[in-house]
């Protein structure tokens, strides 16, 4: 669940966004810093720029769904692991938008799903390292009114779909049927209300609403825990690469923020397709 101190954050950003007043762009304004402070409590930054990387589209195509990929860039020989991922969207009125945990023999190494980003803005990805130190880089994404732009799906359509899961298993060629380098995707339907939409019939801002946990494992090993807001997409995504530990079955457990908790299982592919 979200601290306190980012509640107040993200309460601040939502009663600016229903004034109507304007959002300082990131070349006017810098708030990481004190993000910095209310996110991670001050502690000291490395560059992370041989640890971790994120890739996304400098100028998005839809600031509803804008894809984000994190990726370790740890070498094969380095003792370290990434224990957690804190991606945070600088401008937008909740910036912390997803805290990722890797299962700690899961062998966790890309992470990638779809955010709403609110205004031109730097994000940043701090990797916590089992060496206890936070490394960050950042990218710049140029996009505007994702956290306020209508829901793709009607209110009926998104009810009916609520909880819904989705599973999709990838493989490579060259790993063996039952363990190595697996891609597994994992899609739960949910509206996911960011607290920034308007009804266009009653013209009343819809209430935040949105998937708040998920959590990932292969068996009863935890693969990936995922701690969400507002800044994830409708229909949440998450696809992953991971080390299979030959598990017959690939688990997903999420909660939102009305205390519903859905959960599904899948039998897991040994064939290697």
């Amino acid at each position: 669940m979200l601290r306190p101190s980012l509640r107040l954050l993200w309460a601040a950003g939502l009663l600016l966004a229903a004034l109507g007043a304007p959002m300082a762009s990131a070349e006017e304004y810098d708030p990481w810093p004190g993000l910095v402070q209310d996110i991670f409590n001050n502690r000291p930054m490395i560059d992370g720029s041989d640890v971790i990387g994120i890739e996304m589209p400098y100028r998005a195509e839809d600031a509803a769904i804008v894809p984000v990929s994190l990726r370790s860039k740890l070498a094969p020989t380095d003792t370290r692991r990434i224990v957690t991922i804190t991606l945070v969207i600088d401008q937008n009125p909740s910036p912390m938008a997803a805290r990722f945990a890797l299962g700690a023999d899961a062998g966790v190494s890309e992470i990638s799903t779809r955010v709403r980003v609110n205004n031109y803005t730097n994000v940043h990805a701090v990797a916590e390292l089992s060496d206890g130190q936070l490394y960050v880089i950042k990218t710049y994404v140029k996009a505007s009114g994702g956290c306020s732009a209508p829901a793709a799906k009607n209110p009926e359509e998104a009810k009916a779909r609520i909880g819904q899961m989705r599973y999709r298993q990838f493989t490579r060629a060259s790993e063996g049927p039952t363990s190595g380098v697996r891609e597994a995707q994992v899609m739960i339907g949910h509206p996911n209300n960011s607290g920034l939409q308007m009804d266009q019939l009653t013209q009343l801002y819809v209430p935040a609403f949105f998937i708040d946990e998920l959590k990932l494992s292969q068996d009863d090993n935890p693969v990936l825990t995922v701690e969400g807001g507002i800044s994830i997409s409708e229909d949440p995504n998450i696809r992953l690469t991971y080390v299979s530990n030959g598990a017959k079955h690939f688990r997903a457990e999420a909660r939102d923020t009305q205390g519903h908790v859905f959960q599904h299982e899948w039998d897991v592919d040994q064939s290697g397709m």
